[in-house]
């Protein structure tokens, strides 16, 4: 009975990890839903792209005070969590504080003094960006579009990080009380609790019991808190935290807003345009597999799997619709909706999946059920879209896509386009006017 901790331990940690896995595997399935894309290419400034704006956050800071606060946290986050190492051995092994006996006195000493400090720059973060999405009324976190699970989803996020930052020094503090009584053995430096939390147990003098069960209390929470904020990522904007990194890297290294062309369609001009091809021929072997079933988009399926990972990677964050000139004006377009929507469908159809074992046609498309043709249409395409997007997600791609599947499959373009095309084909150009008057305006002079 005397290991009944530690097996509890390992059972919670297999279970958490085991159930985050799973979580991952249905998001790599459901992205490989979409077509295949090879962006293989500039492997060197692929890995240099993610390293600086993933990892080091270079694209957040041009909004300083998010940018800042929005790396107090996720620095700070992600090196307490080293300490997950620690909280593992000592969980499975019985020991306390496991990474005293590798780091030695003075680097243990260094090494959770600068976690409590990155811990305190947490909780600042992480108030004052509850307080700016509830109270103070940034206009791009208070969007009707959030209204909902969205922002709740937000909200419960920055709790349970503060949660766990307080569960942290709540350990911190019994221990250090602890360890000057002598129970335990002296590892580590805790200057902010010292600070916080220390005169306040020592104010009311509480017995060691009541102190080792503060303690192992919040020990207790934090690593459960922290399986529990792991597998809460699946249903959550914040897997932004895993996805951000292949999305960097993924990412579209072209100029933005480069329209790519369809090698089927080329094909077919050149061969338009070649006097002495033979129109009846029949396509060379293989050359049939190269012709799309459909051109554009209309479902999840039709679209590239780096735009499903977008999808999934988007951070609700919308700096993306807050320099849109459409949305601006009053339009219905939202570049942040568009991804979430997607976002939406990509997942009812893994719902739809994980029910029939295949995808049975549900009677839903991803056009007109959840983006409509006006949100397409009010696009400007100017990309102010993808240049603000901390971690480089392109919304501008699936518009494209889909207005290419309503002008290619549906011949459903708005009349302005329709007649701008039919100038074109007739004039040589955008205006309707006869060609032999186009230097006409050269007399006026």
């Amino acid at each position: 009975m005397q290991y009944i901790d530690n097996i509890i331990f390992l059972i919670l940690l297999v279970a958490g990890f085991g159930l985050f896995a799973k979580s991952l595997l249905k998001i790599y399935r459901n992205i490989k839903l979409g077509r295949e894309i090879n962006r293989s290419d500039k492997k060197a400034e692929r890995w240099e792209t993610m390293a600086r704006v993933a990892m080091g956050q270079s694209k957040m800071v041009k909004r300083p005070v998010a940018g800042i606060l929005h790396l107090f946290v996720y620095v700070g986050f992600v090196i307490i969590n080293i300490e997950l190492i620690e909280i593992i051995v000592d969980g499975i092994f019985g020991t306390h504080r496991f990474l005293a006996s590798i780091f030695g006195h003075g680097f243990y000493n260094f090494f959770t003094a600068t976690l409590e400090v990155l811990a305190l720059l947490v909780i600042i973060g992480v108030v004052i960006f509850f307080i700016r999405r509830n109270f103070y009324g940034v206009k791009r976190l208070t969007m009707k579009e959030l209204f909902g699970w969205p922002k709740n989803d937000a909200n419960w996020i920055l709790i349970i990080e503060f949660a766990l930052m307080m569960a942290f020094f709540s350990m911190n503090s019994a221990d250090y009380v602890l360890q000057m009584r002598g129970v335990l053995a002296e590892h580590g430096s805790f200057p902010i609790s010292e600070m916080t939390l220390v005169p306040f147990l020592e104010v009311f003098s509480f017995d060691n019991g009541f102190l080792m069960f503060v303690e192992k209390g919040a020990w207790w929470f934090h690593f459960v808190g922290i399986l529990f904020f792991m597998n809460y990522l699946y249903y959550s904007k914040h897997l932004h935290i895993i996805l951000a990194f292949p999305s960097t890297w993924f990412a579209n290294l072209d100029k933005k807003g480069k329209f790519n062309n369809l090698d089927s369609v080329t094909k077919e001009i050149k061969l338009m345009m070649d006097p002495n091809a033979d129109p009846y021929a029949a396509p060379a072997e293989g050359e049939a597999a190269d012709v799309p079933s459909k051109f554009g988009a209309e479902d999840i399926f039709d679209l590239n799997q780096v735009q499903l990972l977008n999808a999934y990677s988007c951070t609700e964050c919308g700096r993306c619709t807050s320099v849109c000139p459409a949305n601006i004006t009053g339009k219905k377009l939202s570049p942040r909706l568009i991804l979430m929507k997607t976002r939406d469908r990509l997942e009812e159809v893994g719902r739809n999946i994980d029910k029939n074992g295949k995808f049975e046609d549900d009677g839903k498309k991803l056009l007109n059920d959840y983006i409509t043709k006006e949100e397409l249409w009010a696009c400007t395409t100017c990309n102010a879209c993808t240049e603000a997007c901390p971690v480089l997600l392109d919304p501008l791609s699936i518009i494209f896509e889909m207005r290419r599947f309503l002008v290619m499959e549906q011949s459903a373009a708005p009349q302005e386009l329709n007649l701008m095309m039919t100038n074109v084909e007739n004039n040589a150009a955008p205006w309707q006017y006869n060609q032999a008057d186009r230097l006409n305006w050269a007399n006026d002079n």
